[in-house]
């Protein structure tokens, strides 16, 4: 038998002040939270390190009263469990590909699945190319919607700061993810 769960309501603050209910803050900000994981650790550790993240924010919530931007909030519990997810990472050893995994066609369906896969696949791999001020800044702004100014606090920068590593990692990740035939047009066009 589990704990018993109460109705979803009002959640009271440490503050005294009435918090939405936790919900609530899931579905607001769950999709940013977990943009934000995957461009830092990866898709395949994106959904662990979400749940990490609601975890611990779940723990402290009702002491939250006085927190006015709950995604960049959120967003900074991501950016801590991840540093956390890479400083364990270092001391797993790398799993080992195992022969016999590849993936079948199956059909349009299946095809355009694995397809998508891998363009999101490229787009995640380019974002980890990135300098971490540029990446982070990306992320932040682009990915969880978080404004230049939240950005630059969880930066530790200025705003114009945060506003050009944001731009200018956006034009690298531009320049890492255009198509390779471009640059094979651009090689022939000189040719000429």
């Amino acid at each position: 038998m589990g704990a018993p769960v109460s109705p979803p309501g009002p959640t009271p603050s440490s503050s005294g002040t009435a918090l939405p209910p936790f919900e609530v803050l899931v579905t607001r900000h769950g999709a940013a939270v977990l943009r934000v994981c995957r461009a830092l650790v990866g898709t395949l550790d994106a959904d662990d390190v979400w749940q990490e993240t609601f975890l611990a924010a779940l723990r402290v919530y009702p002491s939250t009263g006085n927190i006015r931007n709950r995604e960049a909030w959120l967003v900074t519990i991501a950016r801590n469990k991840a540093v956390d997810h890479h400083r364990r990472g270092v001391r797993v050893p790398e799993p080992v590909d195992r022969p016999g995994h590849d993936v079948a066609d199956g059909g349009d369906a299946v095809v355009r699945s694995v397809e998508a896969g891998e363009t999101a696949a490229q787009v995640w791999a380019a974002l980890a190319r990135l300098p971490r001020m540029q990446r982070e800044a990306v992320v932040y702004h682009h990915l969880a919607g978080l404004r230049h100014a939240a950005v630059a606090e969880l930066l530790g920068n200025s705003e114009a700061a945060a506003r050009r590593a944001a731009s200018d990692g956006m034009a690298s990740l531009r320049a890492l993810l255009a198509p390779e035939d471009e640059d094979l047009m651009v090689r022939n066009d000189h040719d000429d």
